[in-house]
C-alpha cells in the first residue's frame, strides 16, 4: 500500500495495531466504552491522514485541523483511561509515545501548508 509510504500514515496505521494488541488485555467493563471510543478515534485519525494525503492542497488544512482535534481529545481519552485503571502506566506510556510523534508529524505538515 503506498499510502502507508508516508510516514504519518505508517504512525497511525501501527497505533491501531497496538491498540489492537492491548485491547484483550482490558477489563470487559472498560473495553466495551471507552476503549471502543479510544480504537475509534484512532481509525478516524487513520481515515483523515490518508483523505489528507489525498486532497489538493487547498482542502488538506481543514481535514488536518480535524486530525489535530481528534489527536487531542485521544489523549485525553487514554489519560481518562490511565486514570481509571483502564490501562496500566506502561501502555499509556507507549501509546503516548506514538501519538506525540504523530503529533509531531502532524505539526510539521500543518506549519508547512500554512507557509506555502
Amino acid at each position: 500500500m503506498e499510502e502507508l509510504e508516508v510516514p504519518i500514515c505508517r504512525q497511525a496505521y501501527d497505533l491501531y495495531k497496538v491498540c489492537y494488541l492491548y485491547r484483550n488485555s482490558i477489563k470487559r467493563q472498560d473495553r466495551y466504552v471507552i476503549w471502543q471510543r479510544a480504537e475509534s478515534l484512532v481509525l478516524e485519525i487513520l481515515e483523515n491522514i490518508l483523505s489528507a494525503s489525498c486532497s489538493v492542497k487547498g482542502e488538506k488544512l481543514p481535514i488536518l485541523n480535524q486530525v489535530s482535534v481528534k489527536l487531542n481529545l485521544l489523549r485525553v481519552i487514554l489519560r481518562l483511561a490511565k486514570e481509571v485503571q483502564a490501562i496500566d502506566m506502561k501502555k499509556y506510556v507507549n501509546l503516548q509515545t506514538i501519538i506525540n510523534e504523530i503529533g509531531r508529524m502532524l505539526g510539521g505538515w500543518l506549519k508547512s501548508l500554512k507557509q506555502a
